[in-house]
């Protein structure tokens, strides 16, 4: 199953501090089809069996993810990173944001205070972001997210309304946006300027939400991707699709070529012009490298760095020792990759110890700024 799954629809809350309480923000429905866009099955179709071979042959991967043989790599030219002279509508501004995304680990023991230890470097930071990702949220966590007084008072948060996402799962992703830069047209029709930030003379303004949706991936481990869908504010009835996701682990190349090639075509539907997809990507196999380029993504961090495999853009294994580590080098298992915007910096988060066994993390998070 893949571009045909069904796209569930979710919230995305704010929290209400006269009834003390999360209130989901009227949405579009993410099953609404354009007018040039087919809508979704209603069921899943199941995936024929591919053999390891053709593990980055592009029929093959479409075919097994039930999708157009549609040649993924021929040229849009509303889908290219934006090159920087790009010139875009007087009245809009080029609209520069920042993310971090982290898998914060499900595993070992103490969820509570190690997310409260990673927030709190995020949050208090010189840097903290617009958009938050994280991945490996077990409910405690997420019980923890909701009741932080800063995330009450500085974010909107998807998974407010209920724990579906969470059923039937180990944990699962979160996405956070700042309520100073996202907003949605149907609450917020005379707030669209960014207070404090912005100004009539083409500051930044806030951007608005279209919908959000989770649709399950190809996965051995019930794997889905999250997915917000933002009104491009240069593009009339456009938008552009911000993907949180944590790809299969171990051996399972091929399922992650499948997830790869799924949340490309996601950014390439007719209504979407772009986005970023970000989070785990498990990318422990040299061919989980390529599929970035296959697909013509932008990897944020190759862009901005140049090296594919230097120890710098490591994510996991840096400077922590745990038993299910040990023997493995560091690797570049996180990844921010984009189509349509222009990156602007990047960086590894480290993440720091509780005690001297108990790291915050396994992997470390990134933090990158880019532009629309």
């Amino acid at each position: 199953m893949a571009l045909n799954s069904p796209r569930v629809s979710r919230a995305l809350s704010a929290f209400d501090h006269i009834s003390h309480r999360w209130v989901a923000m009227p949405m579009r429905d993410p099953n609404r089809a354009p007018t040039n866009q087919r809508p979704s099955p209603s069921h899943p179709v199941n995936a024929p069996v591919v053999g390891r071979q053709s593990l980055l042959d592009d029929v093959s991967l479409r075919r097994a993810a039930g999708m157009s043989l549609r040649d993924p790599n021929a040229p849009a030219t509303t889908q290219r990173p934006s090159p920087p002279h790009e010139s875009r509508p007087v009245n809009v501004g080029r609209q520069r944001l920042s993310l971090v995304t982290w898998n914060i680990n499900a595993g070992g023991w103490k969820h509570v205070e190690r997310a409260e230890r990673i927030v709190s470097h995020i949050l208090e930071g010189p840097k903290c972001p617009d958009i938050l990702l994280l991945q490996e949220v077990v409910s405690p966590v997420r019980e923890f997210l909701l009741g932080d007084a800063r995330i009450r008072s500085r974010f909107l948060t998807t998974d407010a309304e209920d724990e579906t996402a969470f059923k039937g799962v180990p944990f699962a992703t979160m996405t956070l946006l700042s309520n100073k830069r996202f907003g949605s047209s149907f609450t917020e029709k005379n707030d669209h300027r960014d207070d404090g930030r912005g100004d009539s003379e083409g500051g930044p303004i806030k951007m608005e939400i279209d919908s959000v949706f989770r649709m399950d991936l190809p996965s051995r481990y019930k794997r889905d991707v999250l997915c917000i869908n933002i009104h491009h504010p240069a593009v009339p009835d456009a938008i552009l699709r911000l993907l949180n996701v944590h790809m299969d682990s171990l051996n399972s190349q091929f399922r992650r070529a499948l997830q790869m090639v799924t949340m490309a075509s996601l950014l390439r539907e007719p209504r979407c012009k772009g986005g970023i997809i970000a989070g785990d990507f498990n990318a422990n196999h040299p061919d989980d490298h390529t599929l970035v380029d296959r697909y013509r993504l932008v990897d944020a961090w190759t862009a901005l760095h140049g090296s594919t495999t230097g120890p710098e853009g490591a994510t996991w294994g840096v400077g922590v020792e745990l038993p299910w580590g040990r023997g493995c080098k560091p690797g570049r298992l996180d990844k921010v990759v984009m189509l349509g915007l222009q990156p602007n910096e990047i960086e590894v988060l480290k993440p720091g110890y509780i005690n001297a066994s108990t790291p915050w993390s396994d992997h470390c998070g990134l933090h990158c700024t880019f532009t629309i």
